[in-house]
């Protein structure tokens, strides 16, 4: 039986890498897709609510920004978020996809509980203080430092060791609300020192978050400078370019993940112990809230960039605020603030597949050969 050639048509357009784009465009990518989820959140606004989504949006501001105090809530949402973007820089650069930040934020929160449950009667205020701060930070190096020496020495796959740790820091904090429940059977902590406000982050100029702001913006600028100048950042982006280079350059391998995860988990305690001292001053599962997790998408979208990391952290920030109290003035529930955020979320995310990459025409010409 006789072959015959056979020409098939390939698709209308094709996708192609682009070799560069100019931040102009990225930013108006950027800015389209933001529009767009905030078309997308009215259409969804109004058949939940039947409500104007005019006047929702304003609802969103006024939560986010309709008060001094709702404005600090948003700024101090923002620097928190920050502050765990900048903790996973170091590992990502290096390649090492630390998904753990959740369950380094409980450890980091839950030590800082401990030093206020146990020593906030026994110390004075201000020293109770820097040492949660301290507990906080070390809890949380020491939650980053195990899935670090198991990926270095027997080279475990680290996103599912670090997803699993978060699960098993929640067991550990559920533990220790049934040791430190009050009032007995509540199931929770409660604001711990709520009388003596021993271990609270004292207010600086009359404002209860600016210690906050002050330790997150110290950080940032920190981890910036050591990133760029000091050796240590150089062999994590060393590292990160491919392991076989880093060792023939004469990198300590085992040595740079397991210092980086170190950093990285301080950073991440240092969290904790600024939401349960310098905010919630208390501590639950919900201690995190979920932030360890959007902050990989801060980090992402950013390019690692402080500037814009700052930037995304506090509009994601802004219309969780604002998305919190529409869903309580429009009578809903919370899961409506969370898909609002979700929205933002899914077109935040696809816009950098159309900063990455473009779509071609083919040639109408173009065709492949078949043999049939």
């Amino acid at each position: 039986m006789e072959n015959k050639s056979a020409r098939k048509k390939l698709p209308a357009f094709h996708v192609v890498k682009r070799d560069g784009i100019s931040l102009g465009k990225a930013m108006a990518v950027r800015g389209t897709a933001v529009l767009l989820s905030l078309i997308v959140c009215a259409v969804v606004i109004v058949f939940i609510t039947k409500q104007n989504p005019i006047s929702v949006y304003a609802g969103i501001i006024d939560g986010a920004v309709g008060s001094s105090r709702r404005t600090w809530v948003t700024i101090r949402e923002t620097v928190i978020l920050l502050l765990l973007a900048v903790a996973l820089v170091p590992t990502y650069r290096m390649k090492f996809w630390n998904i753990g930040a959740e369950g380094q934020i409980l450890m980091g929160g839950a030590a800082s509980a401990a030093v206020m449950i146990y020593f906030g009667s026994r110390m004075p205020g201000a020293v109770v203080t820097i040492l949660l701060i301290l507990c906080g930070m070390m809890a949380g190096l020491v939650w980053g430092l195990i899935p670090a020496i198991f990926k270095a020495y027997h080279n475990t796959n680290e996103t599912l060791f670090t997803l699993m740790m978060n699960y098993i820091a929640i067991q550990i904090v559920n533990c220790l609300i049934v040791l430190w429940e009050n009032p007995k059977g509540s199931n929770t902590v409660g604001i711990i020192n709520g009388a003596t406000k021993s271990g609270w982050f004292p207010s600086i100029f009359g404002n209860a978050y600016a210690l906050n702001v002050i330790i997150v913006f110290l950080v940032t600028v920190g981890i910036t400078l050591y990133m760029k100048y000091d050796k240590h950042g150089y062999e994590i982006d060393v590292v990160g370019a491919g392991v076989r280079t880093a060792r023939y350059a004469g990198i300590n391998v085992k040595k740079v993940i397991c210092r980086t995860m170190m950093l990285s988990g301080a950073i991440c305690g240092l969290a904790g112990a600024v939401i349960v001292g310098g905010a919630s001053h208390t501590i639950s599962t919900s201690t995190a809230g979920g932030r360890g997790f959007t902050a990989i998408i801060v980090a992402w979208m950013s390019k690692f960039n402080p500037i814009a990391m700052l930037v995304i952290s506090a509009f994601l920030s802004f219309m969780q605020q604002g998305a919190i109290q529409i869903a309580s003035q429009f009578g809903l529930n919370e899961n409506a603030s969370d898909i609002i955020t979700g929205i933002l979320l899914f077109f935040l995310i696809g816009c950098e597949f159309f900063i990455n990459y473009k779509l071609e025409r083919t040639d109408s010409g173009d065709t492949e050969e078949n043999a049939s």
